[in-house]
């Protein structure tokens, strides 16, 4: 388990790459061991991710049942982590073959802390539809501001990471966007929940 001082650093340097500054990278442990320190932010994000599945919970669940609940809870987060590892598993086996192997540490490690920081930033969100109907504009509007600024601020990190230009990271960026929803809607589809109507 990370220390105090070492999430802060990796929150910091993971924050600076978000907001494209490359010298985040010195703040981040780039070792064998910092690599696989780097999946404790899952443990980080999980606080803000577990609001948001109970909110959804809540809404698709059987109301009646509390094992209901815990039963679509429970599928939720087996969904959203293999939405985060997943691709990521992808990358490893793609990123020699696309010239950036040599930066496929370097991006993991910025991920996870980065996806931590994003699932924290999204927390609003889940916030506001636990007291306003889905269907409310305001939850829209929240949602989709947030979501957009994740997106900007994940590009960023991701150029700042790869650091090849501007093509090669909105090319890593956009086939890890598409690969995270991928295997969103396929776990979704396999573990039965449906979000959308």
């Amino acid at each position: 388990m990370l220390s105090a001082d070492e999430t802060q650093s990796a929150l910091t340097g993971a924050w600076r790459l978000m907001l494209g500054k490359a010298d985040g990278l010195r703040l981040l442990d780039l070792s064998a061991d910092g690599f696989w320190n780097s999946f404790f932010a899952i443990l980080v994000a999980l606080p803000a991710m577990i609001v948001g599945w109970v909110e959804v919970a809540n809404e698709i669940g059987d109301p009646d049942l509390f094992l209901g609940r815990l039963g679509v809870l429970l599928r939720l987060a087996a969904i959203d982590l293999g939405a985060w590892v997943l691709p990521l598993i992808g990358l490893a086996v793609l990123a020699p073959h696309a010239g950036i192997g040599g930066r496929f540490v370097h991006y993991v490690v910025a991920s996870n802390w980065s996806s931590a920081i994003i699932a924290w930033m999204m927390l609003p969100s889940a916030l506001v539809r636990l007291v306003l109907p889905a269907s409310d504009g305001v939850v829209w509007l929240v949602s989709l501001t947030l979501f957009f600024l994740a997106m900007v601020m994940t590009w960023r990190m991701t150029n700042a990471v790869i650091g090849k230009g501007a093509v090669v990271g909105t090319a890593v960026f956009g086939g890890m966007f598409l690969a995270s929803l991928a295997f969103l809607l396929v776990l979704q589809a396999l573990l039965g929940i449906t979000l959308l109507e």
